[in-house]
C-alpha cells in the first residue's frame, strides 16, 4: 500500500529559487511507494496550518521545503503524532538539515525521502515555543532580531550584522537553575544557547556533541571575550571544538530555568521574539518522527560563505594582534637595553 506524502513549499523562504521544485519532486519521487501532493503556503503561519491538517487526516509524511523557519512551522504542528517530518533544505542556514546530514541538493534530499528511514527524535521547548535545533538568548537572539528586520536575507546580511554588532555588544547577568541542582548559579554571559542539535546552520557548531536521541540538551554559556579571543572562538565553531574553548561552559540538562534582570529577546530556531525575565527550557524526549539519512554522511556539495567570511575576518584580526605583539616585544627589548645602559652611568 502506498504512503501518502504532502510537500509544503514556502515560495518566499530561504535564498533558492523554488520555481523548479515541483518539477524536481515529480521527476525524483518514488511513485511506486508514494501518492504525493505539493502545496504552496500563502501567508505567514500557513505551513503550520497545512501540517496540522495533514496530521489530523493521517498523512504519513509531511515534507517541509524551505528554511529553518518553515521547518519549525511544519514540525511543531506534527509533534506527538504518527505523521513524520521530511526535509528538503532551501534556506540560508539549514541547521537541522545539516545536523541530520540531509543533502543540500534537492535531488539528493528527495532520494533520502524515498528511503523513508524514520526515527523518533527529541525536540525542545522554550517558554511554550517548540524548537528542533537551537534556542537562546543574549547576542544570538539580538542578532536574530537584526537579521529578521534587515529586509534582505542571506549569509552576507547575517555576517554584516554580526561583525557590526559583535564587539560592542554588552553581556548580561543570568541566574541559571538546572533541574535537581540545589542552588542556581550566576553567569555573566555573552550568550546562552540551548542546543537539541549541534549547530546554528552553515556548519557553525555551537554544541558539537549535542544529539537528538539522548533526552538532554547541551547548554552553552559563552563568557565575555575580546577581539583578541574572537579568532580562536571562530576557529573552534568551524572545527567542532568550541566545547574545549576556555570562554565556554557546557552543561547538560533535561530542563533549566533562567532568570535575567530585565525582559529581552530570545530566539527559537532563529526566529526572534521578546519575552520576560523568566525563561523555561526543556526537552521533549522522542517527541517527533523525522526522516533521517540512513547513511549518516554529511553533504558538502554547496559552499559555506558564512564561515569562510568569518574565518577571513578573524584571521585579519589575528594578524593585527600578532603585529601588536611583535611591536610590544621590540619595545620591551629596547627598554631592557636602555635600562642596562642607564645602570652603567
Amino acid at each position: 500500500m502506498k504512503r501518502k506524502i504532502v510537500f509544503i513549499l514556502n515560495p518566499h523562504s530561504g535564498t533558492d529559487n523554488k520555481v523548479r521544485m515541483p518539477k524536481l519532486i515529480e521527476e525524483n519521487i518514488n511513485r511506486e511507494a508514494f501518492d504525493y501532493e505539493v502545496v504552496f503556503t500563502e501567508y505567514a503561519g500557513h505551513a503550520a496550518d497545512i501540517a496540522k491538517d495533514c496530521a489530523s487526516r493521517g498523512i504519513d509524511i509531511v515534507v517541509a521545503v524551505g528554511g529553518d523557519g518553515t521547518i519549525n512551522e511544519v514540525a511543531r504542528s506534527i509533534v506527538h503524532t504518527n505523521t513524520a517530518l521530511g526535509i528538503i533544505p532551501c534556506g540560508s542556514g539549514n541547521g537541522l538539515a545539516r545536523h541530520l546530514c540531509i543533502p543540500l541538493d534537492p535531488r539528493k534530499a528527495i532520494s533520502i525521502i524515498n528511503k523513508a528511514c524514520i526515527e523518533s527524535l527529541d525536540y525542545g521547548v522554550i517558554n511554550d515555543l517548540p524548537f528542533f535545533c537551537t534556542c537562546g538568548m543574549g547576542f544570538d537572539a539580538f542578532i536574530s532580531f537584526k537579521f529578521a528586520g534587515a529586509g534582505k536575507r542571506g549569509p552576507m546580511t547575517y555576517i554584516e550584522n554580526v561583525l557590526k554588532e559583535g564587539l560592542k555588544y554588552k553581556p548580561e547577568t543570568y541566574e541559571v537553575e538546572i533541574e535537581d541542582d540545589k542552588e542556581p548559579q550566576k553567569y555573566n554571559a555573552f550568550l546562552i544557547a540551548c542546543a537539541n542539535a549541534s549547530q546554528y546552520g552553515n556548519n557553525a557548531y555551537i554544541a558539537p556533541k549535542a544529539t537528538m536521541t539522548d533526552g538532554l540538551m547541551d547548554v552553552i554559556i559563552m563568557e565575555p571575550f575580546t577581539a583578541f579571543d574572537a579568532p580562536q572562538i571562530s576557529i573552534d565553531i568551524i572545527n567542532k571544538t568550541l566545547d574545549k574553548n576556555s570562554k565556554i561552559k557546557t552543561l547538560r540538562a533535561k530542563r533549566i530555568q533562567i532568570h535575567r534582570s530585565q525582559p529581552g529577546a530570545i530566539h527559537y530556531d532563529g526566529d526572534p521574539i521578546m519575552t520576560g525575565k523568566d525563561i523555561d527550557v526543556h526537552i521533549e524526549e522522542r517527541g517527533i518522527r523525522i526522516i533521517i539519512n540512513p547513511d549518516d554522511i554529511e553533504d558538502h556539495s554547496l559552499p559555506n560563505p558564512i564561515l569562510n567570511a568569518f574565518s577571513e575576518f578573524f584571521n585579519n584580526i589575528n594578524n593585527v594582534r600578532e603585529d601588536i605583539e611583535k611591536q610590544g616585544k621590540r619595545i620591551q627589548t629596547i627598554n631592557k637595553v636602555l635600562l642596562r645602559k642607564l645602570t652603567r652611568l
